[in-house]
C-alpha cells in the first residue's frame, strides 16, 4: 500500500497534518471553476505512476510537491475550444494559489499549468 505524504504545521497547541491528496482535491476544485477549463489530463509517465500506486498522481491531472510549509502544484488540463489558452492557464494559477492559501494557510511556491490539448463541445 502506498505511503501517504503529509505537510505538517506545528503550533503551540500541537500539529496539523494535511495530506497531499487533500491538497490535490483543493487544486482540482479551484480549477474546475475557471472559465474555459475543459477537463484534466495527465502525462504518460503519470498514468504509469498512477497504476503503480504513486501518490504523486492520485488525482488525474494534478501533481503535488510539498516541502516544509510550502506547496508546489503541477496541473495538466485540456482547454475548451475557443477559449484564450493563456487566460485560462493564468486564471487556473490564480484560482489554485488563492484557494490553497485561504483553505490551508500554507504558502504556495508555484502553480505550473500545462495545457495538453483542447476539448471540443459535442454537437447536440
Amino acid at each position: 500500500m502506498p505511503e501517504t505524504n503529509y505537510i505538517t504545521q506545528t503550533g503551540e497547541q500541537g500539529s496539523v497534518n494535511i495530506s497531499e491528496e487533500v491538497i490535490a482535491i483543493i487544486a482540482k476544485e479551484a480549477v474546475r471553476e475557471v472559465d474555459g477549463f475543459g477537463s484534466f489530463a495527465t502525462t504518460i509517465g503519470g498514468e504509469i505512476a498512477e497504476r503503480l500506486g504513486s501518490k504523486k498522481f492520485t488525482h488525474r491531472g494534478v501533481k503535488v510537491h510539498t516541502a516544509e510549509n510550502e506547496i508546489s502544484v503541477e496541473i495538466f488540463i485540456l482547454v475548451q475550444y475557443g477559449a484564450v489558452i493563456h487566460n485560462v492557464a493564468a486564471a487556473a494559477q490564480e484560482a489554485v494559489a488563492s484557494s490553497m492559501e485561504a483553505i490551508t494557510g500554507l504558502t504556495v511556491k508555484s502553480v505550473n499549468v500545462t495545457v495538453c490539448g483542447i476539448v471540443f463541445e459535442k454537437e447536440k
